[in-house]
This record gives structure tokens, sequence and C-alpha cells, in this order.
């Protein structure tokens, strides 16, 4: 079985841990742009993305976007 890329040292970061724009696009790897913001919360929830990343994506904007730099300079204006 794969490591869930949200454990480290035997403890998963669902506490109020620092999120970066690299780790929310590990629960977004295989997603095919573009897409809605809809996409983006399902895709990262079914990738089993913990609390601290989903929070990041729930709060970005309504809008189609086509590439992951769009993604990551939302979470940019977010943080």
């Amino acid at each position: 079985m794969a490591e869930d890329p949200a454990r480290k040292g035997g403890q998963a970061s669902t506490r109020s841990e620092k999120v970066s724009a690299a780790q929310i696009q590990v629960y977004l790897k295989g997603i095919d742009y573009p897409v809605n913001k809809q996409q983006l919360v399902d895709h990262a929830r079914s990738n089993n993305a913990p609390e601290n990343v989903m929070s990041f994506i729930t709060r970005f904007p309504e809008r189609t976007y086509t590439r992951p730099n769009e993604v990551q300079e939302e979470f940019g204006k977010l943080k």
C-alpha cells in the first residue's frame, strides 16, 4: 500500500501545520485541466487531502483553472 503523503514520522499532518503550494499539488496530482473549483475540491478529497489542505482549496474563488500555476497563484493570495 502506498504511503499517505500527509504522513510524516508516523503522525498525520491534519493538525494546524503550514500548507505549501507544493503540498496542494500533491493532492491534485493526476487532475486534468481545465477544471473548476468544485473539481479541485473533489479531486483533492478523493486523494485523501488532510483538512489543512482542504481548507485552502475550499477558499479558492469560483472560476476555471487552466493549469497548475493558476492554482499556485490562488494559494499565494490566500496564504
